[in-house]
């Protein structure tokens, strides 16, 4: 089963770390992304660009809109994502506590239920 890990940054949070918290961030992912692909777990991560460099396009009277910034107003935004192949969800979620950022905040696990 393909889990999504979807990972949720807040700038202010972020602002607060140390550059020590920081780094260790940075290297923990490295340390994942290795605990993974050597198990075979790993599908594919991405890191995303923060909100500012996003565009929304929404079609009204059939005439696509476009504004710049994230779709979800809130002061976190989607950052990257992990997706795994694991046997059991609670796998996925053993997995997911070992990401760096739920340390400092939450990391979403969701069943991918259709692929194409």
């Amino acid at each position: 089963m393909r889990y999504l890990l979807t990972l949720h940054m807040n700038p202010t949070l972020w602002a607060t770390l140390t550059d020590d918290q920081k780094n260790g961030v940075y290297e923990g992912h490295g340390a994942f992304i290795e605990l993974i692909t050597e198990s075979g777990e790993m599908v594919e991560t991405k890191a995303l660009a923060e909100p500012a460099d996003t565009k929304t396009v929404q079609v009204k009277n059939g005439v696509a809109q476009t504004t710049n910034g994230g779709f979800v107003e809130s002061d976190a935004f989607l950052c990257g994502y992990y997706v795994v192949d694991v046997e059991r969800e609670e796998r996925a979620v053993e997995l997911a506590a070992k990401i760096p950022d739920a340390q400092y905040t939450a990391v979403e696990v969701r069943k991918v239920v259709h692929e194409s």
